[in-house]
C-alpha cells in the first residue's frame, strides 16, 4: 500500500499532460487492419476451431485508438502486459485459480483496457485459452473498444432462453472468446447477484481447464455491482490510475476487496 502512495505522489509530481498519449501515435495508414497474432509452435494447444463461434476481424487502427496493444507482439508495449499476465498466471496457478476480476475505484482509470489487453496477452501463452466476459452492466465497452459488431450479447441471455454458444465471438485471435454485453442492464446488481449469472459463471469456470476467464466489473465506489459478484470470482486485480485515484478511494476499495483474494493493483496512465 505504501508503495502505491509514493508512486501516485511522484507521478503526481510530474504533471503529466492530460491529452498525453498512453501508447505510441496511431499508424498513419487510415486502411491498416488486424493481423493475428504468429501461428504457434507445435508444442502448443490443439488447434481450436471456431464453428459455431462468430469470428470478427478487427482492425489494428480501431485498436490502437482505444489503446489496444498486446495484439501485436512487435509492439514494445505489449512487453508490460506480458509481465503482468506471467506475475498473474503464476499467482493463479497456486492456487488453482481460473477466473479473475478487474475493477476499479472509480469510472474513467482503464480497466477495460487492461482487462482486454491482459486477455490478449494470455492467449499467447501455448497452454493457456481465455475468455473475456463484460460484466460492466452499467457501461459496457468492451465490444465497443475492440470494434465487434453486435448481433447477440448477454443483453439476450439474460433477457431470454439464447444460449451462450449463440453470443460469443472470436476476434480472430487464436484461443480468445469474447461474451459482450451491448446496452445497460436494468438493476445491474441485483443482476450480478442473481442464481442465473451464478450458474453461468460456473458453467464458464468448469467447461475447460486450460481457460482463464477474465471478467470486466464495474467500479468498486459508485456502487454496489462489483461487491455483489466479487464472492463467485476466484481473485481481483485492481486498477487504479495516476491523477484520478486518490488515497482515499484507494483506501476505501481495499476495505471493500477485505475478504476478496486481492491478486495486485495496478498503476495506470503514469
Amino acid at each position: 500500500m505504501e508503495r502505491i502512495k509514493q508512486a501516485i505522489e511522484k507521478a503526481k509530481n510530474q504533471q503529466p499532460k492530460e491529452d498525453a498519449p498512453l501508447v505510441r501515435p496511431q499508424a498513419q495508414n487510415k486502411e491498416a487492419v488486424f493481423v493475428p497474432p504468429t501461428p504457434y509452435p507445435s508444442d502448443a494447444l490443439d488447434e481450436v476451431n471456431y464453428h459455431q463461434t462468430r469470428v470478427v476481424k478487427l482492425r489494428a487502427e480501431h485498436l490502437e485508438k482505444h489503446r489496444i496493444f498486446s495484439f501485436n507482439k512487435n509492439d514494445p508495449m505489449s512487453v508490460t502486459f506480458d509481465v503482468l499476465r506471467t506475475q498473474i498466471l503464476q499467482k493463479m496457478e497456486e492456487k488453482g485459480w481460473r477466473t479473475l476480476a478487474i475493477t476499479s475505484p472509480t469510472p474513467g482509470v482503464g480497466k477495460t483496457v487492461v482487462a482486454i489487453n491482459l486477455a490478449m496477452s494470455v492467449v499467447q501463452k501455448t497452454n493457456k485459452t481465455a475468455m473475456l466476459v463484460d460484466f460492466d452492466l452499467r457501461q459496457p465497452r468492451i465490444s465497443k473498444y475492440l470494434g465487434i459488431p453486435m448481433e447477440k450479447s448477454l443483453n439476450d441471455f439474460l433477457d431470454s432462453d439464447v444460449e451462450i454458444a449463440e453470443i460469443l465471438v472470436n476476434p480472430d485471435i487464436p484461443r480468445l472468446v469474447v461474451l459482450p454485453t451491448l446496452k445497460a442492464v436494468k438493476n445491474p446488481s441485483e443482476t450480478l447477484s442473481s442464481k442465473k449469472i451464478a450458474a453461468l459463471i460456473k458453467e464458464l469456470r468448469e467447461r475447460y481447464e486450460s481457460r482463464i476467464i477474465i471478467f470486466d466489473l464495474p467500479s468498486l465506489l459508485h456502487s454496489d455491482d462489483a461487491i455483489s459478484v466479487l464472492p463467485q470470482i476466484d481473485c481481483i486485480l485492481m486498477v487504479v490510475a495516476n491523477g484520478m485515484s486518490t488515497q482515499r478511494e484507494i483506501e476505501d476499495s481495499r476495505r471493500h476487496l477485505s475478504k476478496a483474494n486481492l491478486i495486485g493493483t495496478v498503476f495506470n496512465k503514469a
